[in-house]
């Protein structure tokens, strides 16, 4: 029996994604999102599922070092891109220096917006929107904290700022 997207006349498309330097083929229905790809068939579960509708920021992810919401793109748009996850960051046991900041600075409290928290950051130092707090807040205005630790993640992006340790 064919499955189900077949029967409906949605046939897989074979894709190649580089993510955090590792290449991967697969072969999916073209309606499957970056997140579900990444999470589902990739096995890289440190990006979150938040409200799947890209209005939490949980699915935060760089394409290109730009941030995107994982939720909101098809895996198909970003074939042959570079795509890089929360797990991408750190090198072996050494923390890229935003996740060193948000421990240093209790940037988190459950820790689920967390990985999408870092990877806007850094987003964020890297586009050099970190003028001021007001500024920091605007620029990470599209990732929620339902437990409230703003004031501990404007305070960790302004240390990485401030020193500039951001690579």
């Amino acid at each position: 029996m064919a499955p189900a997207s077949e029967a409906a006349g949605v046939r897989p498309v074979d894709l190649r994604l580089t993510v955090n330097g590792r290449t991967a083929r697969l072969r999916l229905d073209p309606r499957v999102t970056l997140l579900d790809a990444l999470r589902e068939r990739l096995g890289l579960t440190g990006t979150k599922k938040g409200c799947d509708r890209g209005q939490c920021g949980a699915c935060t992810v760089h394409v290109d070092g730009r941030r995107v919401l994982a939720c909101l793109t098809l895996a198909v748009t970003v074939a042959d891109r570079r795509v890089t996850t929360i797990e991408g960051l750190s090198e072996g046991d050494r923390l890229h220096p935003v996740q060193r900041a948000f421990l240093d600075h209790d940037a988190f409290q459950c820790g689920f917006c967390t990985p999408g928290q870092i990877m806007s950051a850094v987003a964020l130092l890297a586009e050099g929107h970190t003028g001021s707090d007001d500024e920091i807040r605007e620029q990470m205005s599209g990732n929620i904290c339902r437990c409230g630790a703003y004031e501990n993640i404007v305070a960790a992006i302004r240390t990485v700022a401030r020193t500039g340790a951001a690579r």
